[in-house]
């Protein structure tokens, strides 16, 4: 079995512990606790097995793998985030940009602890 294959659910299980709490406490005050805990197991069942699966085979550099992937994550998980949960909500709110760094800082604390994991 593929060594990626086989590291993704122990990997998404992970993923998801680090970045849920942060979406949990960083998206904004409307969405509702369910809605916070469904997006932090949704987005990255959405972007994870392309990013573990897909993304490495595409890259032979891990530094153009890792900017890639680190850059496609926050966005494909933002514009998946914002089509099924803005609600004609305008981008010149604050709350939108609130979601947006919630998002993006689940991301990153999420790279930042594999790297750490890791590395050790």
């Amino acid at each position: 079995m593929n060594h990626a294959l086989a590291f993704l659910p122990l990997g998404y299980v992970l993923t998801v512990l680090v970045e849920t709490p942060i979406l949990m406490a960083g998206l904004s005050r409307h969405h509702s606790w369910r809605r916070r805990l469904f997006a932090g197991l949704w987005l990255t069942a959405c972007t994870y097995p392309i990013v573990i699966l897909v993304m490495p085979v595409l890259f032979e550099s891990r530094t153009v793998y890792l900017w890639v992937a680190e850059t496609f994550a926050p966005l494909a998980e933002c514009a998946l985030f914002f089509s099924l949960f803005t609600e004609r909500r305008s981008w010149r709110e604050p709350t939108v940009w609130r979601d947006a760094a919630a998002i993006v800082a689940a991301n990153l604390a999420s790279f930042l602890f594999g790297e750490w994991i890791f590395k050790s």
